[in-house]
């Protein structure tokens, strides 16, 4: 499938901003299934500097510099991309979750795709023992890892109610466990959480989910949305596979991989400061148009 994404982020600003230095992360990944064809990104008003380099995890990240006074940063990123992947069932056979969880700590590469580096707590997502007990019921022994994940994914759907109001990014994980409520954001932190409470490589992943309207209606312009699920190693023959327990599907070809990385913090589409004050006012639109 070949898919045109726009995603428009615009801040407005209550009083003039005079700098903005930004940190932007917008440009699709090419792997794992899917294959980056072009990308650009425009920004309103014109950046005086606009730099790009490669994070460790392989993201493109662009730095960009403001001197110009704005009551309105707008970033308009356009990208085609072509994905082709195919999920495993969720009963497939794979590996005891006990035997990826012992290969995976004693990996000997430190790069961006060895699962050593997401094992262990992260800024925003702490190893918690409520969190582990959570996860173990769906680990039983010898148990696969590929059954195992997808059952927690599926738990995770079923306990948790969806509610875009219920939290923020500085929203603790433990409120996030006890209330059971949140965004797509806090779902893939709670099952990072509880496989990595396990001994089980988990990463965060940022993206795009393509939506369709139900039967009859029109298609929303904007009505589409970033959206975050996870990635579990599971064994060095199947790799990396996506969970998504917003949803409880394993990841396919409805999903476009943004970015990878630990949890939201290493992946966060747009962050920075600004020199300003008063209020600030957050929009952010996508659109996600299947070509072919």
């Amino acid at each position: 499938m070949i898919y045109d994404i726009r995603h428009v982020t615009t801040y407005s600003y209550e009083s003039p901003v005079s700098v903005a230095r930004c940190s932007l992360r917008l440009e699709p990944q090419s792997g794992s299934g899917q294959q980056l064809i072009s990308h650009s990104v425009e920004i309103r008003p014109r950046p005086a500097e606009r730099t790009a380099r490669r994070d460790f995890f392989g993201t493109l990240t662009e730095s960009i510099l403001i001197e110009t006074a704005h009551r309105n940063l707008r970033i308009d990123s356009r990208s085609r991309v072509s994905v082709s992947r195919h999920a495993p069932g969720r009963t497939a056979p794979s590996p005891s979750w006990e035997s990826v969880r012992d290969i995976a700590f004693e990996a000997t590469s430190l790069g961006p795709s060895s699962p050593v580096g997401y094992v262990f707590a992260s800024a925003l997502v702490p190893v918690l023992a409520p969190l582990t007990a959570y996860a173990s019921a769906s680990f039983p022994s010898g148990g696969g890892i590929v059954a195992g994940a997808a059952d927690l994914m599926r738990r995770i759907r079923s306990d948790f109610r969806y509610d875009s109001k219920a939290t923020v990014i500085s929203t603790p994980l433990t409120e996030v466990f006890e209330k059971r409520h949140g965004v797509c954001q806090d779902f893939a932190h709670v099952m990072i959480a509880g496989l990595r409470g396990l001994g089980l490589p988990a990463a965060y992943v940022s993206g795009y989910l393509r939506t369709i309207p139900p039967p009859g209606q029109p298609r929303l312009q904007g009505a589409d949305a970033t959206h975050a699920w996870v990635s579990v190693w599971c064994g060095a023959e199947l790799g990396w596979i996506g969970f998504d327990p917003t949803n409880d599907l394993l990841v396919e070809n409805d999903h476009i991989i943004l970015a990878v990385g630990r949890d939201f913090s290493d992946v966060s589409p747009v962050d920075g400061i600004i020199v300003g004050s008063r209020k600030q006012k957050l929009n952010v639109s996508v659109d996600v148009l299947l070509v072919e």
